[in-house]
């Protein structure tokens, strides 16, 4: 017989805590079930009744019928209560015990049941062969069996509520389970892994399969990470920590607060940096496991990582600010004193060729003050532009032969006495780079070598194109750089330790390699002190 879940509640609280008795019979008038309280009182087991025919147990009235029987296919058995009338139920000692006998039907896709209720008399225990009268009548008997019935149907209620209720909270769980956006691993006191919840797979890379009762969350820990944590709860906690899973349970055990940034390693090796929490799950007397949760915190670590990028960007351009000023204070102070006393000696002179051969002397002294003041300002200009990311390559196919040249002839004004700047170009005749910031590249090395290279000296300078890369050449005889110092040559602000009082701002050599850079190319120096040095400058061509 197949019952649904909603009848098996029902009859398991109408059988096992109804205060009647009660059967349950088939077509063939064979006893199904009976509750427990008509077993009880009768002194029979439940498998001394299964299966029997009711009237082995049940004596009718002797004005009734003389047996239940099936009527029209509708009920199987008919029983009319009549007022005032008793039957009786054959006890396992064989003592008879009077009953009011009620029926009703129930049927299902097995087949066609009959229910039989079966109210007794407290006051007649025993059978003595007379006419007994009921206690109650059977209206009362009735309103009593609906009280029944009512109470009956309240119990399921209010079981279907709290199965309901249970339902719901499942789900809810399940819910935060599957959809969580936080790794959740649940592991026994011993360290195995019990629970790996989906997001933990999609995180870590492991299946929950391959790592439940057979891994530990030690898995996902770097070794030497859990050593140093280890060493600093053992300081914490003045009691040696094992750098394993104590590490890990520890404060869990002592209710401790424990959350903590952990590296994960994920399966491919790579880290996740999260924050994890650990806590212990508790019974009433031990720890019966761990459940810890662990929340991704790369993007904060990236947006930490920025931020502390951005001070240190901004600490930069402040420093970059204040060496602005004492270094224009400083480098500023000569050619603005040149400029003036050149003007106030020009105000002197009255006429006259050799007073006009004078003037024309100061007057280039002037020139000459004002371009080093430009070229400090550009300097300065060129940095912020770097710093703040406003460089932008800007690629046109010219002749680098004619560039080069150009602003070599600009820049005889620069040379000391008899000084000299040879310059050769080699290999193809067109170039595609930018043209801007290679001749900001070609001045900044020219006008270095004219300035640390003595009067008289060669300046060579040569440029080739070839296989898709342009290479420029500065050689000059001057008074070259020191081993120590080569390394820092294109720092900002940085100057030779043998620079001496030669004016310079340090911004140069760190303009033309952060240019080349920009660009795509490389920059090397090969220098001696006393013998000179010589730069140079290799720029592949970008696919156009």
């Amino acid at each position: 017989m197949t019952i649904s879940k909603e009848h098996s509640i029902g009859l398991d609280v109408l059988f096992n805590h109804a205060t009647i008795g009660m059967l349950l019979a088939d077509e063939q008038e064979r006893i199904v079930l009976a509750n427990p309280y008509l077993l009880q009182r009768l002194g029979y087991e439940k498998t001394e009744v299964t299966g029997k025919k009711i009237d082995t147990f049940l004596l009718l009235h002797a004005g009734s019928q003389t047996s239940l029987h099936a009527d029209n296919g509708n009920n199987p058995f008919v029983y009319s209560l009549q007022a005032n009338r008793l039957d009786y139920v054959i006890c396992k000692d064989g003592s008879r015990i009077p009953f009011h006998v009620s029926t009703g039907s129930y049927s299902n896709e097995t087949g066609k049941y009959t229910v039989l209720y079966l109210t007794d008399m407290p006051s007649s225990r025993s059978y003595t062969g007379e006419q007994e009268k009921p206690a109650a009548s059977t209206e009362e008997y009735v309103r009593n069996l609906l009280t029944t019935i009512d109470q009956l149907r309240l119990r399921i209620r209010e079981d279907e509520a709290k199965d309901n209720a249970l339902q719901r909270l499942n789900s809810f769980l399940s819910s935060i389970w599957n959809n969580a956006d936080a790794i959740i691993i649940v592991f026994s006191p011993e360290g195995f892994i019990r629970w790996f919840n989906p997001t933990a797979e999609k995180q870590l890379g492991y299946r929950a399969i391959d790592v439940i009762e057979i891994e530990s969350p030690l898995l996902f820990h770097d070794a030497s990470e859990l050593e140093i944590r280890a060493a600093e709860f053992s300081l914490q906690m003045q009691q040696t920590v094992d750098p394993g899973l104590d590490t890990l349970t520890i404060k869990a055990r002592l209710n401790l607060p424990n959350e903590y940034e952990w590296n994960y390693i994920r399966r491919d090796g790579s880290k996740l940096p999260v924050s994890l929490t650990i806590s212990a799950i508790r019974s009433a007397a031990s720890i019966t496991g761990y459940v810890g949760i662990a929340i991704d915190i790369s993007e904060r670590k990236r947006a930490e990582a920025e931020l502390r990028q951005a001070l240190e960007k901004e600490k930069e351009l402040n420093e970059l600010k204040s060496k602005f000023v004492s270094l224009a204070s400083h480098e500023f102070r000569t050619p603005l004193s040149t400029i003036l006393s050149s003007v106030y000696l020009i105000s002197q002179y009255q006429g006259g060729i050799e007073d006009q051969y004078k003037r024309d002397k100061h007057i280039q002294r002037i020139v000459s003050s004002v371009n080093m003041l430009t070229d400090i300002l550009n300097d300065f200009l060129s940095v912020g532009k770097i710093e703040e990311g406003k460089i932008q390559v800007r690629n046109s196919t010219f002749e680098p032969g004619k560039l080069i040249g150009t602003i070599i002839s600009e820049m005889q004004g620069l040379q000391k006495n008899s000084q000299q700047i040879l310059y050769a170009h080699h290999g193809a005749s067109t170039a595609y780079l930018d043209p801007t910031l290679l001749k900001h590249i070609v001045m900044n090395l020219v006008s270095n070598a004219i300035k640390f290279s003595p009067e008289g000296g060669i300046i060579a300078v040569r440029s080739e194109c070839l296989n898709n890369y342009l290479q420029l050449t500065v050689r000059d005889k001057g008074i070259g750089i020191a081993e120590e110092d080569r390394q820092h040559l294109f720092e900002r602000f940085f100057r030779g330790s043998n620079a001496g009082n030669i004016q310079g701002t340090g911004l140069g050599l760190h303009i033309v390699g952060r240019y080349t850079e920009i660009m795509g190319g490389t920059i090397t120096c090969d220098s001696k002190p006393g013998e000179g040095a010589e730069f140079k400058v290799i720029i592949p061509f970008p696919e156009k």
